[in-house]
């Protein structure tokens, strides 16, 4: 016998998990199916930068209260490799407590689990989806959970695994032919609550403020990625010095590097009814702004309001307004990253320049920074 559930959502990664605690108050019954067993270590080292806005979002998810070691970013400053220019943000100026914060993947991942675990939501471990139907009237998930094949029926199906729901929409890609290299890293300077993100011919490198440090994400080509990997620390550090400068002093390896190949993918829309796509079964983002899960979980929220009270959670009229709805901040949020790697990355004299001399411009208009960072915490609800 088919499971009956009016909403499933596929994938209990951040997003995932985001919108299952959205409809926890709703009309309907909500199944989130994930493949992991949500007591395990995820392992992953990373750290995620949240804006203020997601801060708003995970207070109202019940969320924000379990997360511990979280840090504000008080000041963001942006520069350009053997440019002159550079950007300061700062929260005072935007009137805000913090323009975002720094909080662990694992932290943020068990935050959002705590918070289901006081919910009805119905999470169902150790699932994995290996087909889909979807019809004018319902949909059947077969999930395949510890050797076992079952049988979901729901109104609505969403999936936010990136695996499944990639494949059921047409695609958009972009490989950047970059690598991200990823880790923590410790400074003679104390970060003081800033952040920096350093524009260099071969890819941003971006300093984010943590309890330990920094953390580091360093975008290189792929093949330059792997020859700075394999270094040992010592010279490892004096190449990051070279890259993002000496102002705060020796650098020093304090973690495991980690290497993550980076593309943009983006689902047009799902082209199969009674379903729709979020987090990473929608988009994939570069790094470089950390708009990716600050995006992510805007959809997710504006999903979850728009599904609440919906006596037909599948009502192809709904899906198609939340699509819409969601449009404008999905493009211009892709568009903005895709730009300021494009821009940034081409290594052409002309643009080199011409982005310097925006730089320049942009420090000393404090309506044209309030816009970028109000863009940067709200999107375009900014």
């Amino acid at each position: 016998m088919d499971e009956a559930a009016g909403i499933v959502i596929a994938g209990g990664g951040l997003v995932g998990a985001a919108l299952a605690l959205g409809l926890r108050t709703s009309m309907h019954r909500v199944t989130l199916l994930e493949a992991r067993s949500f007591d395990a270590d995820s392992g992953d080292a990373r750290v995620i930068a949240l804006s203020h806005g997601s801060r708003l979002l995970l207070e109202r998810l019940g969320a924000w209260q379990a997360l511990t070691d979280v840090i504000p970013i008080n000041t963001i400053v942006v520069s350009q490799q053997k440019r002159f220019g550079r950007v300061e943000l700062s929260a005072r100026e935007a009137g805000v407590p913090a323009l975002g914060y720094v909080a662990g993947f694992s932290v943020l991942r068990r935050a959002l689990i705590a918070a289901l675990s006081t919910s009805e939501v119905n999470v169902v471990e150790g699932c994995v989806m290996r087909d889909f139907e979807g019809g004018a009237s319902g949909a059947l998930l077969t999930v395949e959970c510890a050797g076992t094949t079952r049988k979901f029926a729901a109104q609505l199906a969403v999936l936010a695994d990136g695996a499944d729901g990639m494949r059921m929409a047409r695609v958009e890609e972009r490989d950047y032919r970059q690598s991200a290299v990823v880790c923590d890293i410790t400074s003679d300077a104390p970060h003081q609550n800033r952040a920096f993100e350093r524009f260099t011919p071969h890819g941003p490198l971006a300093l984010l403020p943590t309890a330990r440090g920094w953390s580091l994400v360093w975008t290189l080509p792929s093949s330059r990625a792997h020859e700075i990997i394999a270094l040992d620390d010592a010279h490892f550090c004096a190449e990051l010095r070279a890259a993002f400068g000496s102002s705060l002093g020796d650098l020093r390896v304090a973690g495991a590097r980690q290497i993550f190949p980076l593309k943009l993918k983006y689902a047009r829309r799902a082209h199969i009814p009674r379903v729709v796509l979020i987090g990473n079964a929608a988009q994939s983002l570069h790094p470089v702004a950390g708009q990716g899960f600050n995006l992510g979980l805007r959809d997710a929220w504006e999903l979850a309001v728009a599904l609440r009270t919906a006596r037909d959670p599948g009502d192809f009229a709904i899906l198609n307004n939340y699509f819409n709805g969601r449009r404008f901040d999905r493009t211009a949020t892709i568009l903005f990253t895709d730009t300021l790697i494009r821009l940034f990355s081409q290594n052409i004299p002309l643009l080199d320049r011409l982005a310097g001399a925006g730089f320049i411009m942009l420090g000393g208009i404090s309506p044209a920074k309030n816009f970028l960072v109000r863009r940067m915490m709200f999107g375009t609800h900014g």
